[in-house]
């Protein structure tokens, strides 16, 4: 149907989701699904007590990480209010059963995040950050293939039946079953959303702040520019209107390529859908969905739409920024008391919602009012803000040592050197700090070419300044940005060991096999339990690794045990392989087992991670797995095999096992520095959607969550995933980490908001 365009007001707000809301899917305008960070799916259906409204009919439970794209497939006889289908930041394809809001397939073949999923006749296809589409047919995958080389962010089918697909390398694709038909280039940064024009073409939005309209031939019909921030969806209506979801905050509306209005969100607009009468379903980071309509009949009451603009001046209050520093962390009236350093300081105090500017009269002591200090675009001011005086920069500074943040303000006309010796005094800071902030000043000002003056005389002794190692004429070395915690260097091992309590509950398993009719025939003869005790010995004593030695048959004799034992019998022996492995003879002796075409480690993992898996099987066998790492000979296995292992223990993050969910990070970590050093983007990115399902645990333990952190940090800082890292949406953790009451894991998020910053 036609619409006029009149403006857009909201209709109605849908509360229920416990966190950002990431997927809208309209499936009828009755019926609308929505997903969310909070590892949902909630079914909103018409209110038929007031039909402007929606209300919570069903919450589709099954995901275990946040869940994002959403496709209808529409009723059948078998489905008669249809079927949802889900991907998520889990690796997994769900399709429910709309009736009773059960799961009836589980489609699993993803090696990362699925980000797309469209509907082709009776297929589903699917697109994920592992780079690939994939297509399903009654629950099977039927086809798979390498899309781009980088992430792919979206997939839609077009109504001609060709595929197209938007990664982060920056280009679509069209396809043709496989077959790709045209690659279209034009945006310069990662296309995340992907909708029909229809009876013209497609539209694609992307990161770099644009939205695209295509014709099928691939040329670009219009370019529409106005967002200020990452676009991240983007949808049409038969009318001809288009609507865009963005960082910025607001969804726009567009008509003929011209944005005829802004909504305004109290957050990201994650997703922007309109429903069959035109009006628009948008999903917001405060976990909110809105409902917004041009039909009078429809709008929402006074008192709703008052407390929705309340709710947004409330936020921009909390966000808005005078000289760079929020409004409410200026100082207050009662600062203008301290008495001004010289003539013509500015200050600027809080005064209600204002910021006011002061300069301090000399001669007549006192500060003068000069006025309001107005903002640029967007809040932003020219100049920030330290206890209430203008910088051109205020830098934080973390000097580490459990230390808190401390504020350094600098004038780019100030001497360095100058500038750092007054904040040291100031902070009561040791001078070995000196070269460091110095360096720091330079870096993170863009002074990288600062010389100098020798006329500059020490303000406290007088004397030249000196620059530790070279002549002070020369310019100063810039220092890279400080980090606490990353990149982590060398690997992390689990090297404690409980010898006795080992051989002990070996001993019982052995009896209890002995006594065994059906398995008599694996228990160990009394020689090989005292050579079990004899291999125990050689572990205990590591001030001799370097020249004790292990038969062949001792290994043989582990391994025959982790071969033939029943599970829930072979985890003391998984735990002494844990320490042989760490044996430099030892370990020579196991890799034999595993470079040929009899891999017993690949055994071992198939074995403890299938049905019914006992968390004391995986935690040992996940224990080996890490120290593998210490040893070089393993390094080239382990990068063969990283998707098979870290599939095979995908699940370990989310275990109530928290001995568990650490060996788990803690393979993560030593993943992520094997591949850092190897050059491997695609294991890269991997390791780091894995570690990111950690970080986003809410029941993560704490080692395990900055272990995860510390994995995501290394990976953007030393590798080569920094880009996917901010396409998976990494700032939203940095943030929720650094507000963490935990120190490390407070430090951690800082370092990485720092790496998205530069």
């Amino acid at each position: 149907m036609d619409i006029d365009f009149n403006e857009y007001k909201l209709r109605c707000e849908l509360h229920g989701h416990d966190d950002d809301v990431r997927g809208i899917c309209v499936c009828s305008d009755d019926n609308i699904a929505t997903s969310s960070r909070d590892r949902t799916i909630r079914v909103w259906s018409l209110d038929p007590s007031d039909k402007r409204k929606y209300t919570s009919s069903k919450i589709l439970l099954g995901h275990t990480s946040f869940v994002g794209p959403l496709a209808w497939i529409p009723p059948t006889d078998d489905y008669p209010e249809g079927r949802l289908v889900s991907g998520s930041m889990d690796t997994f394809v769900f399709v429910w059963n709309l009736i009773n809001g059960e799961n009836i397939q589980t489609l699993k073949g993803h090696q990362m995040q699925v980000t797309g999923v469209a509907i082709d006749k009776e297929d589903i296809v699917s697109s994920s950050v592992d780079q690939t589409l994939k297509r399903w047919r009654n629950g099977q995958l039927v086809e798979s293939w390498e899309a781009h080389k980088s992430p792919v962010q979206a997939v839609i089918k077009l109504p001609s039946g060709q595929l197209v697909s938007g990664s982060s390398d920056a280009s679509l694709k069209l396809w043709k079953g496989k077959t790709s038909l045209q690659t279209l280039s034009g945006h310069t940064d990662t296309v995340r959303g992907l909708a029909v024009m229809p009876d013209l073409g497609f539209l694609s939005a992307s990161h770099d702040g644009s939205i695209r309209l295509w014709a099928l031939s691939g040329e670009v019909l219009l370019e529409m520019v106005g967002h200020t921030s990452l676009v991240y969806s983007v949808d049409a209506h038969l009318s001809g209107l288009i609507v865009s979801g963005s960082e910025d905050r607001h969804a726009k509306i567009w008509k003929d390529g011209v944005c005829v209005q802004s909504l305004e969100h109290p957050g990201c607009v994650w997703d922007a859908k309109f429903l069959e009468s035109g009006d628009i379903v948008t999903a917001c980071s405060d976990g909110v969905v809105r409902v917004w309509t041009v039909r009078h009949d429809a709008i929402a009451d006074q008192m709703e739409i008052d407390a929705y603009d309340s709710q947004i001046s409330q936020y921009k209050l909390s966000r808005k920024k005078v000289g760079g520093l929020k409004l409410d962390e200026l100082p207050g009236l009662d600062s203008l008391t301290s008495p001004g350093t010289s003539d013509g300081q500015t200050k600027v105090v809080r005064e209600g919602d204002n910021g006011i500017a002061y300069a301090w009269n000399m001669k007549e002591q006192r500060w003068d009012k000069i006025g309001e200090v107005v903002d640029g675009p967007d809040g932003v001011a020219d100049r920030p803000i330290h206890e209430g005086v203008q910088y051109d920069f205020v830098f934080d500074v973390d000097i580490g040592d459990g230390e808190p943040i401390r504020k350094l303000p600098y004038n780019r006309s100030d001497n360095p050197y100058d500038a750092a010796d007054k904040w040291l005094l100031k902070e009561n800071l040791p001078f070995a700090y000196r070269q460091q902030i110095v360096e720091f000043i330079l870096q993170n000002s863009g002074q990288k070419d600062f010389n100098f003056n020798p006329s500059f005389r020490d303000p406290f002794t007088g004397a030249n300044a000196y620059v530790p190692g070279q002549a002070s004429h020369t310019a100063a070395t810039p220092a890279k940005p400080l980090y606490k915690h990353i990149p982590k260097k060398g690997v992390l091992v689990f090297d404690v060991a409980q010898y006795d309590g080992i051989l002990k509950k070996m001993t019982e398993f052995n009896t209890t096999l002995r006594s065994d009719s059906v398995n008599n025939d694996k228990s160990l003869t009394e020689l090989e339990v005292s050579r079990v005790g004899a291999i125990v010995n050689i572990l205990k004593d590591t001030s001799h690794y370097h020249s004790t030695n292990f038969a062949d048959m001792d290994i043989a004799l582990l391994l025959k045990v982790l071969q033939a034992w029943p599970p829930a019998m072979m985890f003391p022996a998984t735990d002494i392989v844990r320490m042989l492995v760490l044996h430099p003879h030892g370990a020579s002796l196991l890799i034999k087992h595993v470079e040929n075409n009899n891999d017993l480690l690949l055994d071992l993992i198939k074995k403890v991670t299938e049905d019914s898996a006992l968390p004391a099987n995986l935690l040992t066998t996940v224990r080996v797995l890490v120290n593998l790492f210490k040893n070089s000979s393993f390094h080239y296995w382990l990068q063969t095999h990283h998707s098979q292992i870290l599939d095979a223990f995908s699940n370990c993050y989310s275990s109530p096992n928290k001995n568990l969910q650490l060996a788990y990070s803690t393979l993560l970590l030593n993943y992520a520095v094997l591949l850092i050093e190897k050059k491997d983007q695609e294991g890269q990115a991997q390791v780091l959607s894995a570690a990111l399902q950690v970080a986003e645990e809410e029941a993560a333990d704490v080692d395990s969550k900055f272990r995860s952190l510390v994995a995501i940090g290394s990976l953007m800082l030393e590798g080569l995933v920094k880009k996917i890292a901010i396409d998976f949406d990494v700032e939203s953790i940095a943030k929720s980490a650094k507000a963490s009451k935990e120190a490390k894991i407070a430090e951690v998020g800082a370092d990485i908001d720092l790496i998205i910053r530069q």
